[in-house]
């Protein structure tokens, strides 16, 4: 969230002190007046104050470098309060997998300040369970109000458009419709507590390279389509209390300087009705962040409150218009927990919340390989557990992502306490590596740009062949981290030479055994595989599981919980392969720095589908310990008028009891535009099917879901033909169509000319005959 050009700024206080002539009692007070009344009263100065923060100091002890006036040590930041107006300060808190705060206060190591790391929201997503994700928003939620936070400043939501994106854990999907559900769901159940959720970066932060610099050159076609539509699924089915703007530009505005990003298409065509705040030191001018309709400036800066009352005074920002901008913050002010002057007791319920993170992380698992049953595992075998990550998970991304925890359990530990045996030999040089890597590289509570991860230690050919004898069966963890402040490196994408060396050795003295080998995947974003998945019996995809990482990986590994949870990212076979490659992450050598971002609407499976490119894993995919059967897929009706919904019934014909992820998917026909060969319309996942239950899933389909963007039109325009609706277990394993047919053209909603390009982009389309 903050940016890499953090600087000591003084917090401003402003003196109050004669600005009127009334008495403090006869004043207009918060919550007891209307709020245009109170802004009638303030002094400049005083709204100056109210559109920034209190601003930033540094906390070398601290889990964050942010001030939240003393009430929250280690928050991000809070805003300003006037106390003759009854207006308090709110508290901002970072981030998108837990409460980020420092864990003590003031020296005193007598009581800490733990939160819940949650599962990543790339785990999240990838278990398609809406129910499941709010109910995460709850727990979280609790934490954030019992902390004494206001707004928490997540979900983070943007596209991820390239696997190599530093932040793509922090994010859902390569799919709008799945990040807009999902990031719909997170923040109805956070502010199911009264607290509130600033979805965030709106919009394109789509790469941390050159972030505050980059600007994001995109088709009017892909922006709508891509890019924004999760953020308005998002907005008009939850209303989140507030919205971030990102920091890069979109056709050559900064987004918190954009008029028709914040004000045209946010407020005026969705609906929004709440407050824009800056991502931190986000855009350059505050003038113009104010005319966009940014309302607050974060963490604020003495510069940024004296350049908008400069403004004012020589006439270049209308007073009406920062008029606008204080009513937004202080209607924000009303709903929060500081002026509601709630009580929090510093004690949430961190033992169900991690029990409920640990529930979480294993419904969102992926199981991308089970050759003859290799899982799960037979009861008490004993393992060959490695991999530093087998010992010391990667519980979750770096940077503002991150969450300070009081514990993390490891593979290692979590199948010990079920009733597996570790081997003790590898353990040994595991752990001494780890401890031996901590003196010369202790943990940091705050790190940006590319984490160090302890190095696998160089195992002998003795190590591996003794456990091979001794063992049941191997356990090898392949570990991936990234965050804010840097993108990773292609390198990062493929397995070092040493780790396939390694993996092949232990394949192999395994395999000569008569034995298996199990990959468990502890990852932030996908990973080449091709190369050697053939050669390991079976694979689990952890993710970045939060902070009960061991206990959710072996509740799936033992067959505690049967694994669910599907891909809503698509694997490819070779980086190459990705239709951003060649232009990811832009040209930051050139000044001005920019992004083109050519592939246009072909993001993800719209790409891989459409082309016929091979993947590795296709968006949607994920196995089970039991099977499932699709029937009865029954539409509304054959033609298609005003909405439409679909029914299909999914049986267990397996023999352990599990659940099932249904994907819906249209394909349209392309007579005015290039069109994907399908695009997902609707997802749903049963209830937990005992072997031979089933259950009917009903989906909706509404016009939007027809339609596509009209740049010319600036409408979003669903033609006249043929709809195949694709029910499917994945994006390429399609197990039922029906067709429905649109009898005329339907202009489904007419929007503003906005964010157009100011240069021409040659995207990528289908071959024509």
């Amino acid at each position: 969230m903050k940016t890499v050009q953090f600087r000591q700024v003084i917090a401003v206080a402003f003196l109050l002190v004669g600005h009127t002539a009334f008495s403090q009692e006869k004043l207009p007070q918060l919550g007891h007046a209307p709020v245009s009344e109170i802004i009638k009263l303030m002094t400049l100065e005083e709204k100056a104050s109210v559109v920034a923060g209190t601003g930033m100091r540094f906390q070398g002890h601290g889990a964050v470098i942010g001030e939240a006036d003393g009430r929250v040590p280690g928050a991000a930041g809070n805003t300003m309060s006037i106390n003759r107006f009854g207006i308090p300060g709110t508290v901002l808190s970072d981030g998108p997998a837990g409460v980020r705060i420092d864990p003590f206060r003031k020296g005193d190591s007598t009581k800490s300040y733990y939160a819940t790391a949650w599962p990543v929201g790339t785990l999240l997503a990838s278990s398609w369970d809406t129910a499941l994700v709010k109910k995460v928003g709850v727990g979280f939620g609790n934490e954030i109000k019992e902390y004494g936070v206001d707004v928490i400043l997540a979900p983070g939501m943007n596209i991820q458009r390239n696997p190599l994106n530093g932040r793509n854990f922090e994010y859902f999907s390569e799919d709008p419709y799945v990040s807009g559900y999902m990031a719909a769901a997170m923040v109805n159940g956070i502010q199911s507590n009264g607290v509130g959720t600033s979805i965030k970066h709106f919009a394109a932060n789509n790469q941390e390279s050159n972030r505050n610099a980059v600007n994001a050159i995109i088709s009017e076609r892909a922006l709508r389509e891509l890019y924004l539509r999760s953020f308005e699924i998002a907005v008009k089915r939850s209303q989140p209390m507030t919205v971030m703007s990102s920091y890069n530009k979109i056709n050559g505005t900064y987004t918190s300087e954009s008029y028709d990003l914040l004000t045209k298409i946010l407020r005026e065509e969705w609906g929004f009705k709440g407050m824009v705040m800056t991502d931190w030191f986000g855009g350059k001018d505050p003038v113009a962040q104010m005319k966009a309709g940014n309302d607050l400036l974060e963490p604020g800066t003495p510069r940024q409150q004296q350049a908008i009352i400069d403004a004012v005074k020589n006439g270049t920002l209308e007073v009406k218009v920062l008029d606008q901008n204080v009513e937004r913050v202080l209607l924000y002010i009303l709903k929060t927990p500081s002026f509601r002057k709630y009580q929090y007791a510093n004690t949430p319920n961190l033992k169900s919340h991690a029990t409920l993170s640990r529930s979480a992380a294993a419904d969102g698992m992926v199981l991308l390989k089970n050759d003859n049953s290799a899982l799960p595992l037979n009861k008490s075998q004993k393992v060959a557990l490695f991999g530093i990550g087998s010992y010391k998970p990667v519980i979750g991304g770096t940077g503002s992502g991150a969450v300070v925890v009081a514990y993390t359990v490891a593979l290692e530990k979590g199948l010990s306490q079920i009733g597996y045996v570790p081997d003790t030999a590898l353990k040994t040089i595991y752990v001494t590596q780890i401890k031996a890597d901590l003196k010369t590289h202790p943990e940091k509570n705050m790190v940006l740009g590319s984490p160090h991860l302890v190095p696998e230690p160089e195992l002998r050919a003795t190590d591996i062949s003794s456990a091979a004898d001794q063992d049941d069966i191997g356990i090898f963890t392949i570990r991936r981290n990234a965050g804010e402040g840097a993108d990773r490196k292609v390198e990062d994408f493929y397995l070092s030479e040493a780790e396939k060396t390694q993996l092949k050795a232990v394949a192999d003295a395994f395999h000569a055994k008569g034995k298996k080998l199990i990959v468990v995947l502890n990852i932030g974003g996908a990973i080449e595989m091709e190369s050697w998945n053939k050669n390991v019996d079976a694979i689990l995809l952890a993710w970045q599981p939060g902070l009960e990482a061991g206990n959710a990986i072996a509740d799936v590994l033992s067959g505690g919980v049967d694994p669910s949870g599907k891909l809503a990212t698509t694997f490819p076979v070779k980086y190459e392969d990705e239709p951003s490659a060649k232009s990811f992450p832009g040209t930051p050598a050139n000044r001005p720095a920019e992004s083109i971002y050519d592939e246009g609407i072909y993001v993800g499976y719209r790409y891989f589908n459409t082309f016929s490119v091979k993947t590795s894993y296709p968006f949607g995919y994920g196995l089970s310990y039991t099977r499932f059967a699709y029937s009865n897929l029954k539409l509304s009706a054959a033609t298609f008028s005003k909405k439409l919904t679909a029914t299909v019934t999914v049986i267990n014909s397996g023999k352990v009891a599990g659940k099932e992820v249904v994907q819906l998917y249209l394909s349209a026909p392309n007579k005015t535009l290039d069109k994907p060969s399908e695009e997902l319309k609707g997802f749903g996942k049963t209830r937990l099917l005992q072997p031979g239950a089933s259950q009917t899933l009903t989906f909706t389909i509404d016009p939007k879901n027809l339609a596509s963007f009209n740049t010319e039109k600036s409408s979003w325009i669903a033609d006249a033909g043929k709809y195949t609706v694709k029910i499917g277990a994945s994006s390429e394993d399609i197990r039922m169509t029906k067709p429905f047919v649109l009898a005329k053209m339907l202009i489904v909603e007419k929007d503003h000319k906005a964010i157009v390009p100011q240069v021409s982009i040659n995207e990528l389309k289908k071959l024509t005959k």
